[in-house]
């Protein structure tokens, strides 16, 4: 009857474990998808501020 008990005790063990890890996974995942979100309106603030030349660095000045 005692490896009854282990067994049914071992299956619970793994279980909490296997959603320890999925909740950990979970997190990292939305953690990832606000990092992205966040680099994403960076860069598009940036662009918004960023003068709307298309000749910039077109012109070398050489001196010999």
């Amino acid at each position: 009857m005692n490896s009854v008990n282990n067994a049914g005790s071992s299956y619970g063990m793994e279980m909490l474990s296997a959603k320890m890890a999925k909740n950990q996974q979970e997190a990292q995942g939305q953690q990832s998808l606000q990092l992205l979100a966040s680099a994403s309106s960076s860069t598009q603030q940036i662009q918004a501020s960023a003068p709307a030349t298309g000749n910039l660095g077109q012109n070398i000045n050489i001196k010999v």
